[in-house]
């Protein structure tokens, strides 16, 4: 953290409290002064460090000279008829990035991007046609909270990381992300209300319990290895057979804890009653959700949305099996900004991934 801090302007939305402490201790001043600061940024919103008003006009100087807070802004708000809202971010580097906000009565929702496009080339998904250009940044992903924080006129009660990109492929700052998003000092999200969603990274998923504590999701959408190959191709790294006993040892040893399964109907492909009997014997013996999700459809997919009398009925055959399994309410399908859909903007239209994977 040493270079960081002393770099020409450090960023502070980058920094977690414990970062903080250490910042301005490196410029003299105790530790309290660092959560203080911290407080003022994502508590308070405060950008100006003149407004910072119980930090010493010394200290206050100081941090103007050597610190920023740099947020990106919103560049465009597209508001759907049910009032979902659609931000575009502008990042500095010319990128776009896009958070969905989801108001639901006194449940407000806010869908989170973590990359700048997705190198995992699902085939249902309109992110992973743009290609990948980077990560975001620990700031980048924060400051969708911090704004809608600001625009909501209170933290969001539920957080899903669940946008542009594949959370656990941008691991640590993703992580620090979410100790952000999870200090009292901060937007005070509980483990409950804050859920990563990926498509199957098991290496990961074990890391993950180790290092942060949210509740977890994963993107299934077929039954079998075979099908998912073709709609997941992260699965042919991570079979199932991975797949399925890392989940089950995330949730270990806590009996209110299930794993989320996304599984988007797509007509025809994975959702025949064949796919829900496979369904049923791959997920027994795994506290579960299942969540199926209408397909949204964008422009170039050759796939279309399965019937909604046909997704009742594969419901009701998980539910005679003993899941919990619902349907996704479609929100914001007018502005592109339903599940799926989100698309932002990659300069950089580039296929990479650390994974391995033959995209």
């Amino acid at each position: 953290m040493v270079s960081l801090f002393h770099q020409k302007k450090c960023n502070l939305l980058d920094l977690d409290v414990q970062d903080c402490e250490r910042f301005v201790m490196s410029l003299g001043y105790k530790p309290f002064h660092g959560r203080n600061l911290f407080k003022w940024i994502h508590k308070h919103g405060v950008q100006d460090f003149s407004q910072m008003t119980d930090l010493s006009k010394a200290l206050r100087e100081k941090l103007a000279q050597v610190a920023e807070i740099r947020i990106p802004p919103i560049v465009q708000e597209q508001p759907a008829p049910d009032g979902t809202k659609k931000w575009v971010l502008g990042l500095w580097d010319g990128q776009r990035v896009e958070t969905v906000f989801i108001p639901d009565g006194r449940r407000t929702t806010v869908c989170l991007s973590t990359q700048v496009g997705c190198a995992l080339n699902c085939s249902f998904c309109a992110t992973a046609r743009q290609g990948f250009n980077r990560n975001l940044t620990v700031g980048e992903i924060v400051a969708q909270v911090w704004h809608a924080q600001r625009r909501i006129g209170k933290p969001p009660s539920n957080l899903v990381l669940m946008g542009m990109g594949e959370p656990l492929a941008n691991f640590e700052n993703v992580v620090k992300a979410l100790g952000i998003l999870q200090d009292d000092l901060a937007y005070m999200v509980s483990k409950f209300r804050l859920t990563l969603s990926t498509s199957g990274i098991v290496p990961a998923i074990y890391q993950l319990r180790t290092r942060s504590d949210v509740s977890l999701a994963v993107s299934l959408h077929a039954p079998n290895d075979a099908l998912r190959n073709t709609l997941v191709p992260i699965n042919r790294k991570y079979p199932l057979r991975e797949l399925i006993p890392a989940c089950r040892a995330y949730i270990a040893g806590d009996k209110r804890r299930r794993i989320t399964w996304e599984y988007v109907m797509i007509r025809g492909v994975n959702d025949r009653i064949q796919h829900a009997k496979e369904l049923i014997r791959l997920l027994e013996g795994t506290p579960s959700k299942v969540n199926l999700i209408p397909f949204n459809p964008f422009p170039g997919s050759p796939f279309s949305p399965t019937p909604e009398a046909e997704i009742e009925a594969f419901r009701k055959r998980l539910l005679a099996a003993g899941f919990f399994a619902t349907v996704r309410k479609t929100r914001g399908e007018e502005i592109a900004a339903a599940c799926g859909q989100l698309v932002g903007r990659v300069q950089d239209r580039t296929r990479r991934s650390q994974f391995g994977v033959s995209l």
